[in-house]
């Protein structure tokens, strides 16, 4: 009886109803990622005390605060899907996440509220969060059990074009927006508006989700008396679960999250923060890529159904650690093709005794730096300026552009007053000498370089694309329906709210650090080798399970 169930033709009610979850996902994603889209925005509003450098980690890490509670939205949106059913818990995630951007667009600045100002603005990223814990277990699950046999990865596929497509739309609200109003009061205010415009997508998404049927699996199980009355103990207190759980987190969902993020947000990010391309420009090159490879979710996914989940993911993931370094080494050549000039012909080095040379990483906002090693690489970091270190017993700390070197200073030194305004007039003058821009020149559309950035970024893109078009359904076949909610919403979200949504603010801290702009690409190399190991060695092949199976 299941399996007849399972092999039934979709009908075109079940196509109807997966469209309305589709677009209800999109609608809260496109509320999730204004945050990320808006990153110097926000910080310039909320985090304006800070100097440039601790500015850009501290609204990184206000993003990812809304990530880091994702799991637990996890565990408590997965025990009341799993025991009430997802069309319930559906309401409840979107209208959670819909009211807390909304009334982002009310808040207070750091220059009219003070410190209450990104403390309110955590608070609700951190609601945000935890909603969308809850949102994208219950849309995975409710699509592939609405799916026929041997379709699960062609119409979960959909759902995972959500997330781009969101992303895409709140692109299109900043650029329309930003166009409108103009740069001086989209910088001021007009930053609210995008947020505002949520509380229409909110009630657009509030009637679509009351419209809802709850899925043909739940419904069977419930009406046979068979749901989970404990589903959290059922998923990790049990060993056979649990080890299915971790293989999930390590074998598949980190290195999906860090491939994720890093072509979409970091790309985004590396381009205006390390490369200087205004964020008009950068935006377009974005949704333009997105819109290029949005139908390689499709592709993917409907590809898994014949040839498997896992041999799509893992090659995602091997692409990504064996091209990232040349991918966005490119991406300098042809977005900033002066930088990449100053780079080769006059490489900045900051020549110091290592001992005096201390881990400049600020995350807090109060360290002081005082040493010339120390404050040589402040500097240069907040100007997002490449640079190696070399090491010189003895030596005084001296950044060296080209052929010139300026000796640093000590803050602790009686003419450290004069010495500061010295020190970065210099090596201004050097960097400008050497050819190094303040900012990208303009690129102008149909150029080659224009081209080339797109076919960069969409490569990027369709990194994504393989390893997240056909895992939503893997995750659904590894775990039965009386669990399935709750048991593949925490590795989900562990690995993309955790592994995923620290991304940016490790990979800036790392390049903070050490200099060097691509060092941040480490991180997410490391990750998405480690989930080709483990995965290739430990997973299982799922495209061939009966979801409907009671255990």
């Amino acid at each position: 009886m299941a399996t007849m169930a399972a092999d039934r033709p979709m009908s075109e009610t079940d196509k109807t109803v997966i469209f309305a979850s589709s677009l209800g996902t999109v609608f809260e994603w496109y509320d999730f990622y204004l945050f990320g889209v808006m990153s110097a925005i926000i910080a310039a509003n909320f985090f304006s005390a800070l100097d440039e450098s601790t500015r850009n980690i501290f609204v990184l890490l206000a993003f990812a605060a809304g990530f880091a509670v994702r799991p637990f939205g996890a565990l408590v949106f997965g025990r009341l899907g799993d025991m009430i059913g997802r069309k319930y818990t559906f309401l409840i995630t979107i209208l959670i996440m819909g009211l807390s951007t909304f009334l982002v667009a009310f808040l207070p600045t750091y220059k009219t509220a003070g410190i209450i100002a990104p403390i309110l603005l955590i608070a609700l990223r951190m609601f945000q969060g935890l909603a969308l814990g809850g949102e994208y277990g219950g849309a995975a699950t409710y699509v592939a059990e609405h799916a026929p046999h041997g379709k699960r990865g062609f119409y979960t596929a959909w759902i995972q074009t959500t997330a781009t497509v969101g992303l895409m739309l709140a692109l299109m609200v900043i650029l329309g927006t930003r166009t409108y109003f103009g740069e001086k009061d989209f910088a001021e205010w007009a930053w609210r508006v995008p947020y505002a415009v949520s509380g229409i997508l909110l009630a657009v998404s509030v009637w679509i989700r009351l419209k809802l049927n709850e899925s043909p699996a739940f419904a069977k199980m419930k009406a046979e008396g068979k749901t989970s009355k404990a589903p959290l103990s059922e998923s990790f207190g049990q060993w056979k679960n649990l080890k299915v759980v971790i293989l999930a987190l390590v074998g598949l969902t980190a290195g999906q999250a860090v491939v994720w993020y890093s072509g979409q947000f970091y790309a985004l990010f590396f381009i205006q923060t390390f490369l200087k391309v205004d964020g008009p420009t950068a935006n377009v090159l974005i949704a333009l890529s997105l819109i290029l490879g949005t139908p390689f979710f499709i592709f993917f996914g409907a590809l898994s159904d014949k040839i498997g989940r896992k041999p799509i993911i893992m090659a995602g993931c091997l692409l990504a650690v064996v091209t990232y370094f040349p991918l966005f080494n490119a991406l300098t050549t042809y977005a900033n093709p002066k930088l990449q000039q100053a780079i080769q012909k006059s490489p900045v080095t900051v020549e110091s005794d290592q001992a005096n040379c201390n881990l400049i990483l600020n995350l807090t906002g109060t360290a002081k730096f005082t040493t010339a090693c120390d404050l040589a690489r402040v500097y240069l970091s907040n100007a997002g300026i490449n640079y190696d270190s070399v090491s010189k017993a003895g030596a005084v700390a001296t950044v060296k552009v080209g052929d010139k070197a300026i000796v640093g200073y000590d803050a602790t030194a009686a003419t450290a007053k004069e010495d500061k305004p010295r020190f970065e007039k210099e090596v201004r003058e050097a960097l400008n000498g050497a050819g190094y821009p303040s900012k990208a020149d303009p690129i102008p559309a149909g150029s080659g370089n224009w081209f080339m950035l797109i076919g960069i970024l969409t490569i990027l893109v369709i990194y994504v694309t393989m390893v997240y078009g056909p895992i939503a359904a893997m995750l659904v076949e590894m775990f039965p329906t009386r669990i399935r909610y709750t048991s593949m919403s925490l590795p989900y979200h562990i690995g993309n709210g955790w592994f995923g949504g620290f991304l940016p603010a490790i990979s800036f801290s790392i390049v903070a650090a050490q200099g060097n702009i691509y060092s941040g690409l480490w991180y997410p190399i490391i990750i998405a080798s480690m989930t080709f190991v483990i995965g290739m060695l430990f997973v299982k092949e799922t495209k061939d399970i009966d979801i409907y199976a009671e255990d």
